[in-house]
C-alpha cells in the first residue's frame, strides 16, 4: 500500500508541470479569449494598446454584429469560404490519398521510392508550400506557361468571380434542414443497432427542426435585405496546393489500413464469388471506414484553422480568398479591434470543438465498450 501512493505521489509531481502549463497557456487563455470577446476592447483604436485601457463588458454584442451587422459582410463570406474550401479539400485529400495507397498496395516496383515521392510534400510547411504554388500559379509563369495558356484569361488566386450563391438569411433554414438530416443518419443507425430510446429522441428531435424550417425557417431574416455569398473561384489554387501537400498523409493512413488487412478476408470474399471490385466495395472500404473518419475529423480541423498557406499564397490583402483566421490577424492587428478579433477567434473554436468533441466522446465511448 505504500509503495502504491509513493507511485502516485510521484506520478502526480512528474505530471504536475504538463498541468500547470497547460492550465495557463491553453486553458487559461482560452478563457481570456473568451471573456475579451464579450467586452468592447478596441472599439476606440487609439487607446487599446494603452497602458490602461478602457474596456466595458457589452455581453454577446460582438458576436450580433459578426453575423447580422452589415459592416461585416467579409466576416460572413469568409465563413462560406472556409465551407467550400473544408469540403473540397476533405474530398480531395481523401480521394488522391486512398488512390495512391490502392496503387501502392499492389506492391509496384520501386514501391519505397513511390512512397517517398508521395510523403514528401506533407514534410513540408504550409508557408513553403504556399510559396511554391504561388510562384506556380503566376500569371506570367508556372502552369500558364506549361499548358501554354493565356495568362489573362487564368487568374488562379485572384478571380472575383463565384458560383454556388445562396442568401445568408438561409442560414438558419439551411443549418435546422442539415441538422435535421444527422438526426435522422443518428436515429437510423440507433435502429440498426436496436437502442429504441436513443432512435425516439433521434427521431424527434429531427420532427421538431424540420417542422420549425417549413414553418418558421423560412420567414427568419437575419439581415434586412439579401445578402448573397458564394465559392470564390480564387479558391481553386489554394485548394489544390492543400491536397496537393495532405494528400500524403491520407495515404499513409489507408495504405497502414490496407496492410492491416489479413489476406484470409480477401480470400474468403473471392471464394464466395466476388470480383475484384465487389470485393473493395463491400470488404476493404467498409474495413477502412474508422480510418476515413479519423482523416476527415484531422482534415476538417486543419482546415477551419486555414491561416499561413492562404498567407503565403495570397497575402492578407486579398478579399477573394481571405478566412476567418487571416480576417481575426487583421481585425485584432492591424485594426486594432481585439474584442472583434477574439470573437472571430471564438466562433473557430466552437467550430473545431463541433467536430473534434463527438469524435472524441464516441472514441471515448467504443473504448470502454471494449473494455
Amino acid at each position: 500500500m505504500k509503495r502504491l501512493s509513493t507511485d502516485r505521489l510521484w506520478s502526480m509531481l512528474v505530471l504536475a508541470p504538463s498541468v500547470l502549463l497547460l492550465a495557463v497557456f491553453v486553458y487559461g487563455f482560452i478563457f481570456r479569449t473568451g471573456y475579451t470577446s464579450l467586452t468592447d476592447w478596441g472599439n476606440d483604436p487609439a487607446q487599446a494598446f494603452s497602458l490602461k485601457p478602457i474596456i466595458r463588458y457589452i455581453g454577446l454584442q460582438n458576436y450580433t454584429d459578426l453575423f447580422t451587422s452589415s459592416l461585416n459582410v467579409r466576416f460572413r463570406q469568409d465563413l462560406v469560404s472556409t465551407l467550400f474550401f473544408t469540403v473540397f479539400f476533405i474530398a480531395g485529400c481523401l480521394g488522391l490519398g486512398l488512390s495512391m495507397a490502392l496503387l501502392l498496395d499492389r506492391n509496384p516496383k520501386a514501391e519505397g521510392l513511390w512512397r517517398t515521392i508521395f510523403l514528401f510534400p506533407m514534410s513540408l510547411s504550409f508557408i513553403v508550400t504556399g510559396t511554391i504554388w504561388r510562384w506556380m500559379l503566376q500569371p506570367q509563369g508556372g502552369l500558364n506557361q506549361l499548358f501554354h495558356l493565356d495568362p489573362a484569361k487564368n487568374e488562379w488566386l485572384t478571380s472575383r468571380a463565384s458560383i454556388w450563391g445562396f442568401d445568408w438569411n438561409k442560414i438558419p433554414l439551411l443549418t435546422a434542414v442539415v441538422v435535421a438530416l444527422a438526426l435522422l443518419v443518428v436515429a437510423y443507425r440507433a435502429f440498426q443497432s436496436a437502442q429504441r430510446t436513443r432512435m425516439l429522441v433521434a427521431l424527434g428531435c429531427a420532427a421538431l427542426l424540420l417542422i420549425w424550417a417549413l414553418a418558421v425557417g423560412p420567414n427568419v431574416k437575419m439581415l434586412p435585405a439579401p445578402e448573397m455569398h458564394g465559392f470564390n473561384i480564387a479558391f481553386i489554387g489554394i485548394i489544390i496546393a492543400a491536397v496537393w501537400q495532405m494528400s500524403g498523409y491520407t495515404m499513409a493512413l489507408y495504405l497502414a489500413g490496407l496492410r492491416g488487412i489479413p489476406e484470409e478476408i480477401r480470400e474468403a470474399a473471392r471464394v464466395d464469388g466476388a470480383n475484384e471490385w465487389s470485393t473493395y466495395r463491400l470488404v476493404i472500404f467498409p474495413l477502412l471506414a474508422p480510418i476515413t473518419l479519423s482523416a476527415m475529423i484531422i482534415l476538417g480541423h486543419i482546415s477551419l484553422k486555414i491561416f499561413d498557406l492562404v498567407f503565403a499564397m495570397t497575402g492578407p490583402d486579398n478579399g477573394a480568398t481571405d478566412v476567418p483566421a487571416l480576417l481575426m490577424y487583421i481585425t485584432s492587428f492591424r485594426q486594432n479591434a481585439l474584442a472583434v478579433g477574439a470573437a472571430i477567434g471564438t466562433v473557430l473554436l466552437l467550430l473545431v470543438a463541433i467536430i473534434i468533441i463527438p469524435y472524441l466522446f464516441s472514441q471515448f465511448r467504443s473504448q470502454e465498450g471494449h473494455s
